[in-house]
């Protein structure tokens, strides 16, 4: 058959094993293909799944930054807006101005707020502002969660650093394109300002109220202190107040700030801020029912500074703050108790720098009865007898007298109509030069302007720097001795400071420079001195020998009282090594007060200030040339003046008393410089009434009493010559030697 095979020959096996395995390949290609396509699917379905979440991410990362391109640049120019203020010189603050437009900002960094009030607010308001770059996703994750689970914004999640873009740039409406616009700003602040920066502006821009911005505005509006140091009370309301500062106003709704403040404790103390102890007891602390008025110390320095430079935002004075408050304090309670519309001014200068340590311009800058706006310090009024002291050191400058000198206190009529009386209308008869300053004498006084002269007088202390107005059209007169004239108690101050200095009057300065380390004068420096350097000493030794006000004790100060025509200014100037002060009691409108006398009503006042400095009065130093002698021993023309010598019996010589040898203002070269050099200067004078007096810096020369003689200096430098006669007619050069 066809097909069959015979029993010997073998089955033929190979084709049956051959279409055997094709089979199992196949079925291997064939599972293997499903695998694969099973496998694609996979991965076609993970691709799917995971595509849009890394594409979404991607778009909207793309779709943020072409909207925070498009955002215009973040404007400034308000932010930086801040008060300006007025510090003393150690920094602080004596006055705030408010803003251009109404508000309280002042200026403030987080190094200047107690770290616990700090903590409090990162603890209240943002927990990982330390972490987060601007944007806290957990918070914004939780808000989102409960605007889905609430249908509405329950919170905003919003960091500090989204509170100060909204606070940069405010929007009124709560949407996401505003919290969106929020979150954009605050990553690109804390990436130009970093953590302080962001920190910095939200205590400068939070709002607590009405017009108060930052908080240092309010913690000096509701707590009356800078926030520096502050209970835990005080720090968590001044946290809880920005959330709703209109709504929580202490000085409105004092219930709502209790609680907001006791809310914000207790976070402190769940988050381990504060202990549950320290949080009840804040809570038991009221809080404050109104606000304070801001420091207005040194209102009148500060308001000239401000004008002086219109464009700082900080001013630092050289004023102290301490001794301004006190001073202030002083002339209200003194003013007040001298009697109605009174007003009180005071200035007080370091000797050593000019600087000016308190300026109280009246008893009350907002006291309108007694026109507190005034500044009295830059009033011009008249002096009374304050000015007696430069009388006397310009004699003893020219070697008319001598604080031993013997002069007259009697009745006497100068320049035939002019007839001087003392205060008391008594006459001590003849008195030292010492004992006639001390008593403040009258006729004393005008003989001794005779000798030196009224304008010479005036002229001097209007070189030193002192703004003398005379009555219109007139010239300088012998009442100018006791009065006659206008004269500011910043000038009066400055020309004793002049005597504390050896005659050097300062430049005040009021302000120190940017680094407020140093005074800086107002102007160029005074010109000539007041007087020498020994008879500002003598001044300053006579006066400090004055007897005190009651209940004050003797030889502390150097001071002179003043009282003007009709009772109208009260004046007192006195001085140690280390201060001068200067005291003006009356009204600002010029009134007539019965009874306002300087020795019993700014003397008290002066010796008060001079208290409230700390420390003993230092007396000025005794220059080395200084004539210590008695009456008797004191050369023949220095023991006792003749008041109508100087003028009335030298205008009839034929020949007035003049050095005509060396001249006024010479340069004299002796060959000084040359080692072991000693050379003589030959003096010589005309006319006069032997026996002459020659003098040199107030002290006798040796071989005198001829019209020529001769004087060896010591060595180079300036040297006042003077000569005198018999009658006492005098005349004085300065010469420089070389």
């Amino acid at each position: 058959m066809r097909g069959a095979t015979s029993p010997d020959e073998p089955e033929p096996l190979t084709p049956t094993l051959s279409r055997s395995g094709e089979g199992t390949r196949a079925a291997s290609v064939s599972v293997e293909r499903g695998g694969r396509r099973a496998a694609g699917r996979r991965a076609g379905l993970a691709v799917a799944l995971l595509l849009p979440l890394v594409l979404l991410p991607l778009a909207g990362g793309l779709a943020l930054w072409r909207y925070a391109a498009a955002l215009p640049p973040l404007d400034m120019t308000q932010a930086a807006l801040r008060s300006t203020v007025v510090l003393d010189r150690e920094g602080r603050l004596l006055r705030p101005f408010a803003t251009a437009d109404g508000r309280w900002r002042l200026p403030l960094t987080a190094a200047g707020v107690d770290p616990r009030m700090l903590a409090m607010l990162t603890a209240y308001e943002d927990r990982r502002f330390d972490r987060h770059p601007g944007v806290d996703p957990i918070a914004s994750l939780r808000a989102a969660w409960q605007w889905l689970a609430h249908g509405r914004i329950v919170s905003g999640g919003s960091t500090l650093s989204m509170q100060v873009a909204r606070l940069i740039e405010p929007r009124s409406e709560r949407s996401l394109s505003a919290k969106l616009r929020q979150m954009v700003r605050a990553v690109a602040l804390e990436r130009s300002l970093g953590k302080a920066g962001v920190l910095d502006l939200y205590l400068a821009l939070a709002p607590y109220g009405g017009s108060l911005e930052g908080l240092r505005a309010a913690s000096l509006a509701y707590l009356g202190r800078e926030p520096a140091r502050l209970s835990f009370a005080e720090a968590a309301l001044l946290v809880a107040l920005p959330q709703a500062p209109e709504a929580r106003r202490p000085d409105r709704a004092p219930e709502a700030a209790r609680r907001a403040r006791d809310r914000v404790l207790d976070i402190a103390a769940a988050r381990g801020v504060v202990t549950a102890a320290e949080a009840a007891a804040a809570k038991a602390e009221p809080v404050p029912a109104g606000r304070r008025p801001f420091p207005m110390l040194a209102a009148h320095a500060a308001e000239a500074a401000v004008a002086a430079e219109p464009g700082a935002r900080v001013l630092r004075l050289t004023l102290d703050g301490r001794l301004q408050a006190s001073l202030e304090a002083l002339a209200a309670e003194r003013a007040a108790s001298a009697g109605p519309d009174l007003s009180a001014a005071i200035l007080a200068i370091d000797n050593r720098t000019g600087a000016v340590l308190a300026q109280v311009g009246s008893a009350g800058y907002l006291d309108a009865a007694r026109r507190g706006a005034i500044d009295m310090t830059a009033a011009l009024r008249s002096p009374g007898s304050a000015l007696k002291p430069f009388i006397y050191a310009l004699a003893f400058e020219n070697g008319i007298a001598h604080p031993e000198t013997l002069l007259d206190d009697r009745p006497a009529r100068f320049a035939a109509t002019y007839a001087p009386e003392n205060f008391d209308l008594t006459f001590q008869g003849t008195v030292t030069a010492r004992r006639a300053l001390q008593l403040s004498l009258n006729v004393p006084a005008v003989d001794l302007m005779e000798a030196v002269g009224p304008a010479r007088f005036v002229a001097r202390l209007r070189a030193a720097g002192a703004g003398i107005v005379l009555p219109r059209d007139t010239a300088p007169g012998l009442p100018v001795a006791l009065g006659g004239l206008g004269i500011t108690l910043t000038d009066l101050a400055r020309l004793y400071a002049g005597l504390a200095r050896g005659g050097a009057v300062p430049d005040l300065a009021r302000r120190l420079d940017p680094q407020g380390s140093s005074p800086v004068p107002a102007g160029a420096a005074s010109g000539m001195p007041v007087a020498d350097p020994v008879a500002s000493w003598y001044v300053a030794d006579i006066l400090r020998g004055a007897a005190p006000p009651e209940n004050a004790l003797p030889n502390r100060i150097a001071y002179k009282t003043g009282t003007s025509y009709g009772y109208r200014d009260a004046w007192a100037a006195g001085f140690d090594r280390r201060v001068t002060i200067a005291v003006w009691v009356g009204r600002p409108d010029g009134a007539a007060v019965p009874g306002l006398v300087g020795r019993l009503v700014a003397a008290p006042v002066l010796f008060d200030a001079f208290s409230r400095l700390g420390g003993e009065p230092e007396p000025v130093p005794q220059p080395r040339d200084a004539l210590v002698a008695t009456s008797a021993a004191l050369p023949p023309p220095l023991r006792h003046i003749r008041r109508d010598s100087p003028k009335t019996l030298g205008a009839t010589l034929k020949a007035p008393l003049r050095i005509a040898y060396p001249p006024d203002g010479a340069r004299i070269d002796l060959g000084l410089s040359e080692a072991g050099a000693s050379a003589a200067l030959a003096l010589k004078a005309n006319g006069g009434v032997p026996p002459l007096t020659w003098l040199v810096d107030s002290l006798p020369v040796a071989a005198g009493a001829r019209r020529q003689s001769e004087w060896r200096p010591e060595g180079a430098g300036f040297a006042r010559i003077s000569v005198m006669d018999a009658l006492g007619a005098s005349d004085s050069v300065v010469v420089r030697i070389e």
